[in-house]
């Protein structure tokens, strides 16, 4: 999910989209399909509007990979993508409140951590009360450290691992859009 947002313009194409008082600003919400590499769902939504908005217009199907962004970080929404026997792959914001109920032993190079925890703040764990994977790698491409939570215990660590840098063809298919977009906007003044 990524902000378009080009001030003068934005409010001259899309009067809806008031972001502030002489700004505007459109949030395009994409589900991607990573294999096929085109979208399956979108909506677009005005730029102060929380990307887990978008999540709960989303329909899920059983058994498919769900991943997201750290902004995603909607509990309730993971939860019922669990409880729907979909799985997901999110970022984990820094301040995550959890316990560890088992670690896993035998991890492979780049994983620095593999354990299953469970949330201990009062509305996360109301929100999500059962356990889930957490997963810190190291990815030597970047040269950074990410820290990943999934619901898919099936899969190895380095599967989970994969998976979130696999949203990097995400990113890709929206500096694509932003290029297009801009570009046929720039044009057409």
């Amino acid at each position: 999910m990524r902000l378009i947002q080009q001030p003068s313009r934005c409010l001259a194409t899309f009067p809806w989209a008031k972001f502030r008082r002489k700004k505007g600003g459109a949030k395009a919400h994409v589900l991607y399909d990573i294999v096929a590499q085109v979208p399956v769902f979108h909506t677009v939504t005005t730029a102060s509007k929380h990307d887990s908005v978008a999540m709960f217009t989303i329909a899920c199907d059983p058994n498919a990979y769900y991943v997201f962004d750290r902004v995603c970080d909607s509990f309730k929404e993971l939860y019922k993508i669990h409880l729907t026997s979909s799985f997901y792959v999110v970022r984990a914001k820094t301040n995550l409140k959890y316990k560890v109920v088992r670690w896993k032993r035998r991890i492979p190079k780049n994983i620095l951590t593999g354990a299953e925890v469970k949330l201990t703040g009062y509305l996360s764990e109301k929100k999500y009360p059962d356990s889930f994977r957490l997963i810190r790698f190291y990815d030597a491409e970047d040269e950074r450290e990410f820290t990943s939570l999934a619901n898919a215990k099936h899969i190895s660590t380095i599967d989970v691992a994969d998976l979130y840098k696999k949203r990097w063809l995400v990113e890709l298919f929206f500096k694509w859009l932003k290029q297009h977009l801009i570009d046929r906007q720039n044009s057409s003044t």
